[in-house]
């Protein structure tokens, strides 16, 4: 067990060069790091679970494993496989997340992420800078530049692109049948979105409405940590359908509004759409999940 004389000078060693120690450092919050009581009888050599760190944090197990899981890459020393079950943390790893926990009222987890680096997968910014250089004076590359959107114009059918005898230039007008497709096209994706909206709220109405009879039964039984779970479960259920009706609604929004820029890209339209849905979620679950379990728990 660490003795209180060394408390300070063991955990200096280990943060020092943390980012979030630099947040914390010369602020009456370096203190509360150096002077937390289960230091005083901590084993550097063991690893912890959960329930006893929370204990130590005065706050719930599901309060913690929820700011862990946003950081697992950064408490768990940028591991590649975190742990997801059975957590044990060691002392650097509880260090990290003491830290987490005394800064998240000021910076919240979107704010923490920005001072660590961390992507909205959890995943660390690998900070890459790739410089390409191009002679804005060579004609001969702005010939190829023009050329090649020319090609692409064509290959899209949106236009028909031919000689005009009497200014003896390229003339471009649209292809008014190809338009035409187009837009029935999209009026029929777009129907489809709406049904597949539709089906998939039903669906997590559906789940939720199981969880609640679910929820009931526990409670008549007293089993009160599953029925946490389960209720924790259903808000992050409820949270993840409200976030994907508005990025639906959205990206449906934003492709009748972009309609060439859809159009073009008519063959990845379910990728597209897929890939902003799951954006939306990403960028929003988070704060909305983080109010949720507060409000939930009354703290």
């Amino acid at each position: 067990m660490l003795k209180l004389n060394d408390a300070k000078e063991t955990v200096l060693e280990i943060v020092q060069h943390d980012p979030l120690f630099v947040v914390i450092q010369n602020t009456p919050l370096e203190e509360i790091l150096y002077n937390d009581d289960y230091l005083a009888y901590i084993e550097e050599s063991n690893h912890y679970s959960i329930a006893e760190v929370a204990g130590w944090f005065e706050i719930t197990d599901a309060m913690l494993r929820y700011y862990i899981k946003p950081f697992e890459q950064y408490i768990f020393d940028n591991a590649s496989n975190s742990p997801n079950t059975n957590i044990r943390l060691n002392l650097p790893a509880i260090l990290r997340l003491r830290m987490i926990l005394l800064l998240k009222d000021e910076h919240r987890v979107r704010g923490l992420k920005l001072l660590l680096g961390i992507d909205d997968n959890g995943q660390f910014i690998n900070h890459q800078i790739t410089a390409t250089t191009m002679g804005t004076d060579d004609l001969a590359n702005k010939v190829d530049v023009l050329g090649n959107v020319l090609q692409q114009m064509i290959q899209t059918g949106l236009f028909n692109i031919f000689p005009s005898e009497e200014h003896g230039a390229l003339q471009v007008t649209l292809n008014q049948d190809f338009l035409a497709q187009k837009i029935q096209l999209v009026s029929s994706e777009s129907d489809l979105q709406v049904e597949e909206l539709q089906k998939e709220t039903a669906e997590l109405k559906q789940e939720n409405e199981n969880l609640q009879k679910q929820i009931l039964e526990l409670q008549e039984r007293n089993v009160k940590d599953i029925v946490q779970k389960l209720r924790e479960r259903q808000i992050e259920n409820e949270i993840v359908s409200t976030l994907r009706t508005e990025a639906l609604q959205q990206f449906s929004t934003e492709n009748k509004a972009g309609f060439f820029n859809k159009m073009f890209r008519s063959s990845h339209i379910e990728m597209e759409k897929e890939q902003f849905v799951l954006s939306y979620i990403s960028k929003h679950l988070e704060e909305r999940l983080e109010v949720a379990l507060i409000n939930y728990y009354g703290e």
